[in-house]
């Protein structure tokens, strides 16, 4: 069975920024607000792993309105620790947190009030999002910001995540406080926020050779787009015509299958998880194609 070792603290030298979680072996989830430690223009961060191990990362994506942050981990490692299902949560779901800010905190559990709801964040977006409540009255939960919003209780099934922990609401009575509850961001909410989820990046990731070395096919398109090729490189360009079409034919049936699973994903056949999995069968099947093409 997965573990929960795939909750991770965000570091920066010694001084611990807060917490997140791996959502591909790649890339770790937080909230961005936990980053406000970080030294002026300084992304460089310490993921820790919950075996302890401390690996280089680098914030690559924040999204302030939605107050949220995408770190990726070094290609350097090699992340081995088993990564959990994403999943759809629905008002009267159990749900519980196993990301705590230190060994002498609690691990909060609660119930689901409402699913996929939109939801005002303080950064200005309107995202969709789960209203949570908490069993255990702290009056403070702001060391959990980031952590993983796991469906169900500790132990019961495998790990689904369903959301990453944003907010607290205040006590309307002890303005000091904070009631017992939570809002957090929904994965796909997450997932749509983000890029490096999109079409062009998952060619990447399966296909790295048919990239520019240090640039991607992301990169590579938007230079394409924005300036002007000299004589010279208009003519090897031509020359790579073939290639060329044949990878953009690639794209183009994957953007297509991706067009018809968000259009399932809208019709709420389809969960998070089953979206995530899809695309990436859409973009693996095309830039095979794309290969024996090549190899032909």
């Amino acid at each position: 069975m997965t573990g929960t070792g795939y909750w991770i603290e965000l570091f920066q030298a010694q001084q611990r920024l807060g917490g997140g979680f791996l959502i591909t072996r790649r890339y770790v989830l937080t909230a961005l607000h936990c980053l406000r430690g970080l030294a002026t223009l300084d992304d460089r961060v310490d993921v820790v792993l919950a075996d302890g191990s401390r690996l280089a990362g680098e914030v690559c994506r924040r999204d302030e309105e939605a107050d949220l942050a995408l770190i990726a981990i070094a290609g350097a490692y090699d992340v081995r620790l088993p990564i959990p299902r994403a999943g759809v949560a629905h008002g009267g779901d159990a749900w519980h947190g196993p990301y705590r800010p230190a060994a002498a905190e609690v691990h909060l559990r609660g119930q689901v009030d409402s699913g996929a709801a939109k939801y005002l964040c303080e950064g200005g977006a309107v995202i969709q999002a789960l209203q949570l409540t908490v069993h255990q009255i702290l009056g403070d939960y702001s060391g959990y910001s980031g952590g993983p919003v796991v469906k169900g209780v500790p132990g019961d099934h495998e790990p689904v995540v369903v959301g990453i922990l944003l907010e607290q609401v205040p006590d309307r009575v002890a303005a000091d406080r904070a009631a017992n509850v939570l809002f957090a961001a929904t994965i796909g909410e997450a997932m749509r926020r983000f890029d490096q989820f999109d079409v062009e990046h998952l060619l990447d990731v399966i296909d790295p050779a048919g990239s520019t070395p240090g640039q991607s096919r992301r990169a590579r398109s938007v230079l394409q787009r924005t300036a002007k090729a000299d004589p010279a490189q208009q003519e090897a360009e031509e020359r790579d015509e073939p290639k060329v079409a044949t990878v953009a034919a690639a794209a183009a049936a994957a953007e297509s299958w991706f067009e018809r699973i968000d259009e399932w994903s809208g019709r709420h056949i389809l969960d998070p998880a089953q979206v995530a999995e899809l695309k990436f069968t859409a973009a693996k099947a095309a830039i095979e194609g794309h290969t024996r093409g090549n190899s032909s």
